[in-house]
């Protein structure tokens, strides 16, 4: 039977596929991320449905940045989203409590009649995009529906952690939303919060000591320097209100 089409791109495994050839992030020792290879930085806003609940992004300022830059991780910089040397101020501790299980090892596998959904549930930044129209996994179950098919694919495709990926069950496949390497800075207008870096396409991410975290299509980067899973975000910049720019960002 032909693979139904999904109106995304059918891409390779998000540990298996050809790295880019350029930019990566190096998490310094208790300081900001490195970014080098002239990473294309912007905002980006989740735009919230009917149900209250995000349901898809939208772009906002672009910001101009050199070969080189240097992200804030510490929360506390005053010229966010870069770093002023806060950290050294307040003395950040920025050690990396993330595991080097890969997102296969980490996820759970949840079988639906033509979607199988793999949820890496410590990787969630806490962005809910899965939790509309029933959620993902309750979609998933009922993939055999061309529409709840088309929703579980959307709300997998737009998690900017990568904690959830559907695959076509037929072919055993991810589909996963095509990205150049990029990095966005993301806001939550629903919370009235500002959220992590997600970073897009496959960009490599360094640790401090010189390893390799598995490359992935997606991740998302703590930067309210609260996070228990750093360098990745675990949902605190919710928990402490966190804002890049120090001020109340949203109406209610």
């Amino acid at each position: 039977m032909p693979t139904k089409s999904t109106g995304r791109r059918i891409r390779r495994s998000p540990s298996s596929r050809v790295l880019p050839k350029r930019g990566k992030i190096v998490v310094s020792k208790d300081g900001p991320y490195l970014v080098s290879g002239g990473l294309p930085l912007r905002k980006e806003l989740a735009v919230a449905g009917d149900e209250r609940e995000p349901e898809k992004w939208t772009k906002g300022r672009k910001y101009r940045v050199g070969v080189s830059y240097s992200l804030c991780r510490c929360g506390r910089s005053e010229h966010k989203p870069f770093c002023d040397n806060a950290h050294i101020r307040v003395r950040f501790d920025g050690t990396e409590k993330a595991g080097r299980k890969s997102f296969l090892g980490l996820s759970e596998k949840l079988v639906g009649r033509e979607l199988v959904l793999r949820d890496a549930y410590p990787l969630c930044s806490s962005a809910r995009f899965c939790l509309p129209k029933g959620g993902i996994w309750r979609l998933t179950l009922r993939s055999r529906d061309p529409v709840k098919r088309k929703l579980a694919i959307r709300e997998a495709g737009n998690c900017p952690s990568g904690r959830l990926v559907v695959y076509d069950k037929e072919t055993g496949k991810p589909i996963e939303p095509e990205f150049a390497p990029s990095i966005s800075l993301t806001e939550d207008p629903p919370k009235r919060v500002s959220g992590p870096i997600w970073v897009k396409g496959g960009v490599p991410v360094v640790s401090a000591g010189g390893r390799q975290y598995e490359v992935r299509n997606r991740v998302t980067l703590c930067r309210c320097g609260r996070s228990r899973n750093k360098p990745f975000c675990d949902g605190h910049h919710i928990r402490v209100r966190f804002s890049d720019d120090n001020k109340p960002r949203f109406k209610r």
